[in-house]
């Protein structure tokens, strides 16, 4: 019998050129597809929530796989990690309702985008937060973060070779925290566009910079430009923070590990 096994996954994506699989060099996918055939000797495709970028890590990626093994479900986790890199981790693993989907059955996702701010670079934060030396004006950031709640027409903030019909898109939380010398952008919607995340965080930052004014993000949303907009932040500030199904959480299920 066939079951489906959903998992929570973590990750450094810094050697890796995303989530999906490709020609160019290793994905996160195709490793976790190989740990799966090791365990159960079946060829199958791993199905993630979402596909992160080239560089782009995972606190809470959740993903999905067919299996007629008979292993329990809870066990996969333990199986998977011995066939794994270091920088791959099964956090959690069970046998997933019918009908469940990795990607089509989210409802809500979060990003979070950390920039290490000061003179110099920090050794500790390096691959995965983007060190900028400029002053940034706190305040003038989290009011444009404000303009980003709601649901807008994104088209502004996607990587201009994208081909996509439908760039309407709901965002839930859009905010900047502020931890000593750390600054992190947490935004969470119901999907987000290519590239979209990092190109809001490069416009925040050249507001906060002065480089832009505070109407910079409102100017984008309503011009659909993405001249508008500011650059594309590097990737490895970029992390999938949390996932959430109907049935679960990530968040709560993480805060019982």
């Amino acid at each position: 019998m066939t079951r489906r096994i959903r998992f929570i996954t973590e990750y450094d994506g810094t050697n890796y050129v995303g989530w999906q699989d490709q020609p160019n060099g290793t994905a996160v996918q195709e490793l976790l597809e190989k740990a799966v055939f090791e365990t159960t000797g079946e060829k199958t495709t791993v199905q993630g929530s979402g596909r992160t970028d080239s560089g782009v890590h995972a606190r809470a990626q959740v993903a999905h796989f067919d299996t007629e093994a008979r292993m329990a479900a809870d066990k996969f986790a333990y199986a998977l990690n011995t066939r794994l890199p270091q920088d791959i981790r099964v956090l959690w693993s069970e046998e997933a309702p019918e009908g469940f989907h990795s990607r089509f059955s989210a409802k809500y996702k979060q990003y979070r985008y950390a920039v290490q701010t000061g003179p110099h670079a920090r050794v500790f934060t390096r691959n995965n937060a983007l060190h900028c030396y400029s002053k940034l004006d706190f305040d003038k950031m989290q009011r444009a973060a404000e303009a980003v709640t709601g649901e807008h027409d994104f088209r502004a903030f996607m990587c201009k070779d994208t081909k996509m019909e439908n760039t309407v898109r709901t965002v839930y939380l859009s905010e900047w925290r502020r931890e000593g010398e750390m600054l992190y952008y947490n935004v969470a919607g119901n999907g987000f566009l290519y590239n979209m995340v990092r190109i809001l965080v490069g416009t925040m930052l050249d507001i906060g910079a002065g480089r832009k004014g505070e109407e910079a993000i409102a100017e984008a949303l309503t011009g659909c430009d993405r001249n508008f907009a500011g650059a594309t932040a590097p990737a490895k500030g970029l992390t999938l923070w949390r996932v959430r199904y109907a049935d679960f959480d990530t968040e709560e299920i993480l805060s019982k590990l």
